[in-house]
């Protein structure tokens, strides 16, 4: 097989029949037929479904790649709602001329990161256009998982007087993709948060009280509590001492005016429960590898109804507002 994409790699002869057996196949394992799966389920539980598309530019970058990051958001989207995820499907848009060799680091990496969050990719698709039409690889996963009987995690359940927990630092997974571009001559060793938190969540679903999960990606922390204040209808201080921005992190937000709180997260768990179930759960979170830095940032309070406010390290108050559009495009 050559070492670059060509169209006829989108035709469906043997060029497209190559590239699914030597590169596909060969990580995500043998499929019955790549348009559709029949799928077993646990039974008892409920089916829950998600898709998103990836388009990140650069499509490598320190802590992950393109692949890493469609398998943790679909991963981590389910988890949100408290399923378990088991499959996920994958597809493809490649553009001409993209190497082979980045192709199948990409796919390597999707593969691993899968076996590692115990989901298995069970179908899929492929399509190649011409060179310029789109930035080497778009992928788009689908996933599907099971909710168990009595779990009801809805970004409306969240209470006066439960606590917010955030299971890391904010911020990494955007300043990681503004190094990697080196448009702005912004240079250092930041990493992307990019993991799969559902092993993480599993610790404390059936074990603790959940309210709320949220994956706090684009717009960061403050888009995803100022959508749970109002879908709630409830508001939302958090305490500014209590949340650790890295130095990394903070140096990228100084020289461009960013506020990490709005910063994409791709590894990062937004957890609402009542405050009798806080440290319990901060025990279990802080057990794992993804929760070791996880922290108390917060509460719900019933005052300011749909807007979060940050009490300041210096014994103000500031309003943390929704975000206009996006600090940074492409970055997921």
């Amino acid at each position: 097989m050559k070492d670059r994409i060509t169209m006829a790699h989108g035709g469906g002869g043997t060029a497209s029949n190559r590239l699914i057996h030597e590169i596909f196949l060969k990580h995500f394992g043998t499929i019955d037929t790549p348009d559709s799966a029949v799928l077993n389920f646990p039974l008892g539980g409920e089916l829950a479904f998600t898709t998103d598309s990836f388009v990140v530019s650069p499509l490598f970058f320190n802590g992950g790649n393109i692949g890493k990051l469609a398998v943790c958001g679909t991963v981590n989207d389910l988890t949100c709602v408290g399923a378990q995820p088991l499959y996920l499907s994958c597809g493809f848009i490649l553009e001409e001329g993209l190497s082979i060799k980045e192709l199948e680091e990409i796919v390597k990496s999707m593969a691993d990161t899968a076996q590692s969050a115990g989901v298995k990719i069970v179908c899929g698709d492929t399509k190649v256009v011409q060179k310029g039409a789109c930035d080497g690889v778009y992928i788009n996963t689908s996933g599907v998982g099971v909710v168990n009987k009595g779990v009801s995690i809805l970004p409306s359940n969240a209470k006066a007087g439960d606590v917010i927990i955030l299971s890391g630092f904010p911020g990494e997974h955007a300043a990681a993709i503004v190094t990697a571009r080196n448009e702005l001559g912004i240079s250092g060793e930041l990493s992307s948060d990019c993991a799969p938190l559902n092993t993480m969540i599993e610790k404390i679903i059936g074990e603790v009280e959940i309210h709320v999960l949220r994956d706090p990606t684009r717009g960061g922390v403050a888009a995803s509590l100022n959508e749970i204040s109002k879908d709630s209808e409830v508001g939302i201080e958090l305490d500014e001492t209590a949340i650790v921005i890295p130095q990394g992190v903070q140096a990228v937000c100084s020289l461009l005016g960013y506020d990490p709180l709005y910063m994409a997260n791709e590894g990062k768990m937004i957890i609402i429960l009542p405050v009798t179930e806080a440290q319990k759960a901060l025990k279990l979170i802080k057990a794992t590898d993804e929760g070791k830095n996880a922290a108390i940032i917060g509460i719900v309070v019933s005052d300011h109804i749909g807007k979060v406010v940050l009490n300041t390290e210096a014994g103000g108050r500031r309003l943390i507002d929704m975000p206009y559009g996006e600090q940074l495009p492409r970055i997921c």
